[in-house]
């Protein structure tokens, strides 16, 4: 009776001493996550054990632990998928101002294009009018005007078929981004991801 009695002191001692080993290494699990949100660094259960000086057995076995490095696991992905939305919304905000920009140059450039075409027509009435009466000099002169108007003319033209050229190229960075933006929300959605260890 003598030595039971003896031992309830020494094992009350040793679960005492074992509960305050254990919220020491739980306060450093805390301590540890802090340090890694703080730092920007990826949260894991590696991470974790190294930063904590703990086991990850530790971690795994201990449901106080286990809870918390999950919850900043959990964090840690929901900030990285705001911030990848985030950037894709960017993304895709410059491509569609830039395909808009493309869509306003190219009816800016066809209107161009049909101002010119109506003053060449003037001028081609205006020499066909007068040609009867006119020098060769003058017929000369017409002519050349009628060249450079051609050449103006054909400037717009390249242009038009330069800017229908990058539209069609927004058009398609526009749709990557879409598909890049649907794989990132399945990725997010997907649930056999789950939480990484």
């Amino acid at each position: 009776m003598n030595t039971a009695s003896a031992s309830e002191p020494r094992t009350a001692a040793a679960l005492a001493a074992r509960r305050r080993k254990t919220e020491t290494a739980l306060e450093r699990v805390h301590q540890a996550i802090t340090r890694l949100r703080r730092e920007k660094a990826q949260v894991s259960v590696a991470a974790v054990a190294r930063r904590a000086n703990v086991s990850r057995t530790f971690l795994y076995d201990n449901a106080e632990a286990r809870a918390a490095v999950a919850a900043a696991m959990d964090q840690a992905d929901e900030r990285r998928s705001r911030t990848l939305a985030e950037q894709d919304d960017e993304r895709e905000a410059t491509w569609r101002e830039r395909a808009l920009n493309a869509e306003e140059a190219l009816k800016a450039a066809h209107t161009e294009i049909l101002a010119q075409r109506d003053r060449i027509g003037e001028l081609l009435g205006q020499i066909r009018d007068l040609e009867a009466e006119w020098t060769q000099e003058a017929v000369q002169r017409i002519t050349t005007e009628n060249t450079t108007l051609k050449q103006r003319v054909r400037r717009p033209t390249t242009d038009n078929r330069t800017l229908e050229e990058r539209l069609k190229a927004a058009r398609t960075n526009l749709r990557f981004q879409d598909r890049r933006i649907a794989d990132l929300e399945a990725q997010i959605t997907d649930p056999s991801q789950g939480v990484q260890r």
